[in-house]
């Protein structure tokens, strides 16, 4: 998952490559993280795009898509949420 966080693969194959049902994966999975797969996901997610925008200097607009977002405005509302700045004004 740390590889291809960006890409918008479905649980259910992250938990078919580890050999595990959807609901043994999820299980596993916040034993070892204390979260689950989604919350890690787009907090994954949002930390690229933040580095993306403050040390890159990409917009908003060119990054949620590339960090695996598929919405401009579920990202903006989650980008603030995670970090109380708008991505366009980080």
């Amino acid at each position: 998952m740390n590889r291809h966080f960006s890409y918008n693969i479905p649980l259910e194959k992250f938990a078919k490559l580890t050999g595990r049902s959807l609901s043994t994966f999820k299980r596993d999975f916040a034993k070892v993280y204390d979260t689950t797969p989604e919350k890690w996901l787009q907090k994954k997610r949002l930390e690229q795009a933040y580095f993306l925008i403050t040390q890159q200097n990409k917009r908003p607009t060119d990054v949620y898509l590339e960090v695996g977002f598929e919405n401009l405005s579920h990202f903006s509302t989650a980008f603030k949420k995670e970090f109380g700045v708008n991505a366009s004004g980080a």
